[in-house]
């Protein structure tokens, strides 16, 4: 059985990767979360060596070659340990805890940037215009969705419950078109959250419903089919010997 992280053990996760060489950007400890349920949730099971790279930086850049073995050692230990832990919950209890980060409402109107340009002021006013509960989960919500990007098989899926699935853990991350905006307001309307509890609960349970819309493809075995009869062991031998098959190539 794979035993979890305990709390200090994410926190010095959630540290080792705030150190990760320059100019690199890897995730927190909470969109890293994310990322692993995403990778768990595909519908393909993706092996570690795949997906680890992906965490150290979020537009993809790679670690460099001397990167310190202890320190990449030990963070490869947690991180493996927490997909294990995620991956035995999910199949075993369909429940898990996610690494949710608290935020409180702040009493006073944060100070605007000095020099802050439109793109950056956009991007202000978009995540201030959001719910406090959004921009709780929105990390955990980045990092799900930065494993679709890097791995798309989900997206790409035709399963209108998956895309509903999608679009329920989505409506957290800032809304950038009229479509998305639209989207949102429908799920904020027909299917409110009234505290961060509820939130959480239904981010949980939309994980597990991936995972089980999923679960087929995911262990999918294809079946190798013969383009031919099958050969009996009286029958001519495929060789061209002449000989019965049994007495050719079937001896054996």
């Amino acid at each position: 059985m794979s035993i979890d992280l305990t709390d200090s053990e994410f926190f010095e996760l959630d540290e080792l990767l705030a150190t990760t060489p320059a100019p690199l950007q890897a995730l927190d400890a909470s969109m890293l979360d994310g990322y692993l349920c995403c990778v768990l949730v595909q519908p393909r099971l993706i092996e570690v060596d795949e997906w680890l790279p992906n965490i150290f930086d979020y537009d993809g850049g790679l670690l460099p070659e001397d990167v310190d073995p202890v320190w990449l050692a030990r963070v490869r230990e947690l991180v493996e340990r927490r997909h294990n832990a995620l991956n035995r919950q999910m199949v075993e209890d369909g429940w898990f805890d996610p690494v949710v980060l608290d935020l409180e409402e702040p009493t006073e109107p944060e100070a605007i940037p000095e020099g802050e340009d439109a793109e950056a002021k956009q991007a202000r006013e978009t995540y201030e215009g959001m719910s406090l509960i959004s921009r709780t989960l929105m990390p955990w919500v980045a990092g799900f969705q930065h494993a679709a990007l890097c791995f798309p098989e989900l997206m790409d899926m035709t399963d209108d419950a998956v895309m509903a699935s999608l679009a329920r853990l989505y409506r957290h991350l800032p809304a950038e078109t009229d479509e998305e905006r639209e989207v949102v307001a429908t799920l904020d309307r027909e299917h409110p959250l009234k505290d961060i509890d509820e939130a959480v609960e239904e981010l949980v349970v939309t994980v597990a419903d991936l995972c089980d819309l999923t679960q087929a493809q995911r262990y999918h075995v294809e079946t190798l089919r013969r383009e031919g009869p099958k050969l009996g062991r009286n029958d001519p031998c495929h060789c061209g010997s002449g000989r019965k098959y049994k007495q050719c190539h079937g001896a054996n």
